[in-house]
């Protein structure tokens, strides 16, 4: 009777082992499920946002990009406001991300590095995501009222990651004297013409901004007018003739 029951008992252990297995993986696969809609969400926020500004914007309009139901949007984000915050973050933390990923940590990479490839990683970004810059023109208006909150929970913290690299940069004569911040935001803009004119650009020229031999020229232009060779523009730096002699 003993062997019985103990006989009984291994088996229910393995039956009770592979159902729990099986929960575990059915979980696993409804968060990856929550994960994905949420980014084809977000996705399509950010077009919507970007293209409709958050006035004319709709959790409707989409729903109807991401090919989901209404109910599955306000589900995951209860209000346009709790959308478009999720959007900005969502998007902000990408860039950081992508910074992390690409940026070595070494402390004697010098400054003028670390900022020649978080803007050419940031380039790669805009090409990536091409409403974004429009989603962030939305809001640089003096009357926004997300502006502040944009600057106090987001832009504040990629300005005081980026202005102390071209300051260091700066003394070292690796970039250009002037208000340091007026550098951070050139830059932004040379980076992002490829993604916010790519229309304008095709009209005018054969070129294809997103094709990656023509990404790779315009990233060799912005090399040669900002990241110079190291110490191009100390003080005592020799002038260079238009032909690359010095003068």
């Amino acid at each position: 009777m003993t062997d019985k029951i103990s006989e009984q008992a291994s088996c229910r252990a393995p039956r009770a082992s592979v159902a729990k297995k099986g929960r575990r993986v059915a979980r696993r696969r409804e968060q990856q499920r929550s994960i994905d809609t949420r980014r084809m969400i977000l996705e399509a926020a950010l077009a919507e946002f970007a293209e409709k500004g958050f006035e004319g914007a709709s959790t409707r309009g989409i729903g109807a990009r991401a090919g989901l139901q209404h109910p599955l949007i306000t589900y995951h984000f209860r209000t346009k406001e709790i959308l478009w915050r999720a959007v900005a973050t969502h998007f902000h933390t990408e860039i950081q991300r992508l910074w992390d990923q690409h940026i070595p940590r070494d402390p004697d990479l010098p400054a003028l590095d670390r900022v020649r490839e978080e803007f050419r990683t940031f380039l790669r970004f805009t090409l990536q995501h091409p409403h974004f810059h429009q989603f962030m023109l939305n809001e640089n208006r003096p009357d926004s009222p997300r502006l502040a909150w944009l600057a106090k929970h987001i832009l504040g913290r990629n300005i005081r990651r980026v202005l102390p690299q071209i300051q260091a940069a700066q003394k070292a004569g690796d970039l250009p004297a002037g208000e340091p911040v007026l550098i951070h935001y050139m830059l932004i803009g040379m980076t992002s013409v490829l993604s916010s004119l790519a229309p304008e650009i095709r009209t005018f020229s054969s070129i294809s901004p997103d094709d990656s031999s023509v990404v790779e020229r315009y990233w060799e232009l912005i090399e040669s007018f900002i990241f110079r060779r190291q110490g191009a523009f100390r003080a005592d730096a020799p002038a260079t003739a238009p032909d690359g002699l010095t003068k």
